[in-house]
């Protein structure tokens, strides 16, 4: 080979690797938990599908579901390599399946939707960009809630448009649909290992290393509620926050009933003003 053509050889080697280098760091992983998804996962597929901004990966890790969900999921990953399917070999619940799928993750940018959620089609290009020019490491979005026939129900959910880690402790006012981290920035921060409130733990976490937390306020996603949902269960609740903030926040017994109470508080007076 001359010397001309091993420079031009080599030119094109190094743009080619610069070029995956930059995709990967623009690249979003979406980590998605399943099991019994197979009524909804379809939706939830197409609304990823659907987005503007076209660098991800869909992480899907099957929590040994009972159903054929599986099989959908499949039938998809033969149209678009960028959906990934893993399969755990015992039911371990969603903090165990949603961090494999972190721990699987590629991408700069951490995002999560769960197997009954949808995203609006601009969700992922509109909040990366507004992550990008303003510096942010952990962002969120305004969202509404539909029942399980897909009908809106009440007014879209706008939180706060910047919330700390003493805020987060009063109320999770980030709804997990919505939420995205820069791994760049914060490492592959993971979920705390509880059976509910995993992701209210995880932006516990992401407060103790960034000050704040952004609000997109734009409503850009839609949050699924069903009927015999353990979050209706009000005694429950109560027992997963308890849990959270003693062993997991390390706070006192003072400060985590404290909390709880606040919690309480700000939820009646929400359904109150509606």
């Amino acid at each position: 080979m001359s010397k001309r053509k091993f420079i031009r050889a080599t030119y094109l080697i190094v743009i080619v690797d610069l070029k995956e280098i930059y995709l990967e760091n623009q690249k979003v992983s979406i980590i998605t938990p399943s099991y019994k998804s197979k009524k909804f996962i379809k939706q939830t597929i197409e609304s990823v599908l659907a987005q503007t901004y076209q660098n991800w990966e869909m992480i899907i890790v099957d929590d040994m579901s009972p159903d054929n969900s599986n099989e959908i999921i499949e039938n998809y990953i033969k149209k678009d390599n960028r959906i990934k399917l893993i399969k755990l070999n015992k039911n371990s619940g969603p903090a165990v399946a949603r961090n494999k799928a972190i721990k699987e993750s590629k991408g700069r940018y951490i995002a999560f939707l769960d197997a009954d959620d949808q995203w609006f089609p601009q969700k992922l290009e509109k909040q990366i960009t507004f992550m990008k020019v303003n510096n942010y490491a952990f962002t969120y979005t305004f969202y509404s809630q539909i029942n399980e026939e897909g009908e809106i129900q009440g007014n879209p959910i706008h939180p706060p448009l910047k919330l700390s880690y003493t805020d987060m402790l009063k109320m999770n006012r980030i709804g997990c649909l919505t939420a995205i981290y820069d791994s760049k920035f914060l490492g592959k921060v993971y979920m705390p290992f509880i059976q509910k409130r995993q992701d209210y733990g995880l932006w516990l976490k992401i407060l103790k290393q960034e000050k704040y937390a952004y609000c997109l306020a734009e409503n850009l996603a839609l949050y699924r509620i069903h009927s015999n949902s353990i979050s209706r269960n009000k005694i429950e609740l109560i027992k997963y926050h308890y849990t959270l903030f003693r062993k997991h926040e390390k706070l006192s017994v003072y400060k985590s009933i404290y909390y709880i109470i606040y919690n309480i508080f700000i939820t009646l007076n929400k359904i109150k003003n509606t």
